[in-house]
This record gives structure tokens, sequence and C-alpha cells, in this order.
């Protein structure tokens, strides 16, 4: 069982940063993939990045590409996301989610694809 807790969220003007941590509970951080994904209210969860268990490779949703950086530090069982130049469609409930141990399916942007969740922070991004 893997919990993950997120924070690092808030309220911040058009332009601005944050940065988003999660941090998972158990052994088996360091073999999982991670993501994140956010939901607007009414609307569907959607992906916005992720990172290989190595930290090797990383993908993004066209949307977030270059204002977006996800990272993470097995050491500490956490995985980042340095959000900067916010807009107010980055509005949302952002989740960390991680994959299976050893994944290796392939595609990173769907939720059924992720074991495991974190409760959710909330962004708010102000115009």
């Amino acid at each position: 069982q893997v919990q993950l807790v997120e924070s690092g969220g808030g309220l911040v003007q058009a332009g601005g940063s944050l940065r988003l941590s999660c941090t998972a509970s158990g052994r088996t951080f360091a073999s999982r993939a991670m993501g994140w994904f956010r939901q607007a209210r009414g609307k569907e969860r959607y992906f916005v990045a992720a990172i290989t268990w190595s930290g090797r490779s990383t993908y993004y949703a066209d949307s977030v590409k270059g204002r977006f950086t996800i990272s993470r530090d097995n050491a500490k069982n956490t995985v980042y996301l340095q959000m900067n130049s916010l807009r107010p469609e980055d509005t949302a409930v952002y989740y960390c989610a991680a994959t299976p141990q050893a994944y290796t399916g392939g595609s990173y942007d769907a939720t059924s694809n992720y074991d495991y969740w974190g409760q959710g922070t909330q962004v708010t991004v102000s115009s």
C-alpha cells in the first residue's frame, strides 16, 4: 500500500509560480513512475506531467510544456511539480499518482495506468 500526500497548492496571481510536492509512504517509491494530473471544477481529470522511476525521462501535456517541470528525489520519497508562468486556466485540483512497480506500459497520460492517488491540492490562479 502506498499513501501519497500532496502539498504546496494555493492562490497565486497570473504569471506567478508554485511548487507542488508529493510525498509517498513505504519503500517502493523508487520503483514507481509518478504522474501529476489536474481536475478543474466540473471537468475530467487530465494528465499534466510524468516522470519515470529513475527520473531519466519526463513527459508533459502540451498545455504545460516549457512552463512546468516535474522532478523527483527518491531519497526523500518525493516528486515535485514546479509551475511557472501560471495562467488562470491552470486553476484546478492537482493530484499526484503512482504507477505499479517496474511499470513498462509505455503510456503515462492515462489515469488507468496509475495504482495510487493522493487527495489533491488546490491551485488557484487569479487574473
